[in-house]
């Protein structure tokens, strides 16, 4: 597995076990909409700084992404420079010659 591929099932891992399991989501759907439970104050200030992690784990991924693709952007960029272009070109033909 090359290492992009590595990094990216590793994003996907971290991104699934961020969203909620089947059996919380049954819980949710099963409790009755009629009878809801106060939140207290700490389990509101709880559920926001377990979100605020959340965004701050994202925004982290967003950025290294592209920063990962700024420099296979910059990379390009610098390969497909006409006067580096013609240099590989003229090597590749120099190399394929008997």
């Amino acid at each position: 597995m090359s290492g992009e591929s590595e990094r990216l099932v590793a994003r996907i891992k971290n991104i699934r076990q961020a969203l909620p399991t089947p059996d919380v989501v049954t819980r949710l759907r099963q409790t009755p909409a009629a009878d809801p439970t106060p939140a207290s104050l700490e389990d509101l200030q709880k559920r926001v700084a377990d979100l605020e992690q959340l965004v701050q784990g994202l925004q982290d991924s967003v950025y290294r992404e592209t920063q990962r693709q700024d420099r296979r952007l910059t990379e390009l960029e610098a390969r497909l420079d006409p006067g580096a272009l013609a240099a590989a070109l003229g090597q590749e033909a120099r190399d394929q010659r008997p």
